[in-house]
């Protein structure tokens, strides 16, 4: 029986773990931390639960696929739940409007009554160009591993991809082409961030998340995403895959270019195969020796690339019999944008500071089993923030809690009444993802995706170190549980094919 070793328990290690075990290798995950999940986990504090990673699930029928795949159904099922609407948006002059889940002509015929009718037709005409991107790119740039730039430009019929793409193209630009409308290039911007990535530099083709967004819908897994983690833990524990927790992997031994063995507490373990689903930076700038020629590439690619923007986040516990009369109903998923939306990227990306005036989110699940009692509410609350980095930019272990109160105090003047109702509150920095999830500076997703060549400075999936593959957010295909669940899916397929199996029939389209 060959042996994988997966570094890491995050979405896309365990997505990968769970296939190879059932294809019949014998499968160990190290974890350096004491749970499952990577950045999808659902904490409980006192009478309140969050979703401090994912707090949206797009395009399920990749988990779906999953479970289906390894044996049985994922019995989750009936606990994923459509949110509708979608979002909502707020813009600082009081406009408000609604996204209706997997609903494009209501949302254009919503965009009609608020914006007028131009609105609407303009949204239609992004959403139709950023479907087309998505036919383009979906089969060879997400669901299979990414090419090489020779082999993209000996595809028949490249130049007319190459147009609908658009890769020198910003989104920031494109939108432009199709609007002047202030409140649709804001949402469009957004999206941006989606990926860690400035809209300025981030390229057109990241349309493509607001149509995976509108076509596949938005969903809420009961319990908290969370829940969807635990799943995929036990059903790689019904396969016989091995999880050890808090086992930090200290290095990855190399011979001859071909990857043979981890160090873990000292001890060497060999395998046939490694899958490392740490981070990017830490993979082949940490883990495997700096003398490693095979990993030079991806150091290279590393140093040139930008990488993401963190997050600053609140975890508000709210007790609505604290206040008397009205208070203000949320959607599940809320984006409060402030007047200068540029000022955010200006702030984030070139200086390198936290925004001055941030625009929140605010995911507030109407889910009474991520609650302990009545008339209580679980907000978690987040802002786009520079990465923790106290040499060149920003030292998050100083004074967080200022911002926090900042924070805080913008909500008030939203008219949210959460001081009112405040029953708890906890923050988490950029550092404190750094230091919970093994992801350098708090950076999202490692790498952005500003530029057009981004997609190239991820990890590959099959690394130039033979018997060596990445998996996850910083691994092709990207960030977002639907990726980093095709991302597993791909290793586990080039591992499969390594062995001369046969390749993994897709059934989530």
């Amino acid at each position: 029986m060959r042996k994988v070793i997966v570094i890491g328990a995050g979405m896309g290690g365990m997505a990968a773990a769970a296939r190879l075990a059932r294809a019949g290798l014998s499968v160990e995950v190290f974890e350096a931390s004491d749970r499952i999940g990577g950045k999808c986990r659902t904490e409980w504090i006192g009478d309140y639960a969050f979703d401090t990673g994912p707090s949206l699930l797009t395009i399920p029928a990749v988990y779906r696929d999953l479970f289906k795949k390894t044996g049985k159904r994922l019995e989750l099922v009936k606990e994923i739940e459509p949110v509708d609407p979608a979002f909502a948006y707020h813009f600082a002059d009081g406009t408000s409007f609604n996204f209706a889940n997997v609903d494009l002509p209501q949302i254009s015929q919503t965009l009609d009554l608020t914006l007028g009718k131009k609105a609407g037709d303009e949204w239609h005409a992004i959403m139709q160009r950023a479907e087309a991107m998505w036919d383009v790119a979906r089969g060879p740039f997400i669901e299979s591993e990414l090419p090489s730039i020779p082999a993209l430009l000996r595809r028949k019929g490249f130049l007319k991809e190459l147009k609908q793409i658009a890769p020198f193209t910003s989104l920031d630009q494109i939108t432009d082409h199709y609007t002047s409308n202030p409140y649709l290039k804001k949402i469009i911007h957004r999206y941006a961030t989606y990926t860690g990535s400035d809209p300025r530099k981030a390229p057109a083709v990241l349309l493509t998340i607001a149509f995976v967004e509108i076509t596949f819908g938005a969903w809420h897994v009961k319990g908290g995403l969370g829940t969807l983690a635990q799943a995929l833990a036990d059903r790689c524990n019904e396969l016989g895959v091995t999880f050890h927790l808090n086992t930090p992997v200290e290095k990855i031994n190399t011979e001859s270019g071909i990857a043979r063995s981890i160090t873990v507490a000292g001890q060497v373990i060999e395998a046939d195969y490694i899958i490392s689903n740490a981070d990017s930076e830490i993979t082949f700038n940490s883990l495997i020796s700096s003398q490693e020629k095979g990993a030079k590439r991806e150091r290279r690619k590393l140093r040139k690339a930008t990488r993401s923007l963190a997050g600053f986040s609140l975890l508000l516990g709210l007790d609505n019999s604290k206040v008397k009369g009205d208070l203000p109903e949320l959607s599940h998923h809320n984006v409060f944008f402030p007047e200068e939306y540029d000022a955010e990227f200006i702030d984030i990306f070139d200086k390198n500071q936290p925004v001055e005036d941030p625009t929140i989110y605010i995911c507030a699940p109407r889910d009474s089993s991520m609650v302990k009692g009545e008339n209580k509410e679980a907000w978690f609350v987040l802002v786009n923030a520079p990465r923790h980095d106290p040499e060149n930019g920003w030292d998050w272990t100083k004074e967080p809690e200022k911002y926090a109160a900042k924070i805080l105090a913008k909500l008030d003047s939203l008219g949210l009444k959460v001081s009112e109702r405040l029953d708890l509150m906890e923050f988490r920095t950029p550092y404190d993802l750094e230091v919970s999830a093994n992801a350098p500076g708090g950076s999202i997703y490692g790498t952005s995706s500003n530029g057009s060549r981004a997609a190239f400075t991820r990890a590959k999936n099959t690394s130039d170190i033979e018997n060596l593959y990445c998996v996850g957010g910083s691994a092709h295909p990207g960030g977002g549980l639907p990726l980093v669940g095709m991302s597993g899916e791909l290793v586990a397929e080039a591992i499969i094919k390594a062995q001369g199996g046969v390749g993994i029939a897709k059934d989530y389209h």
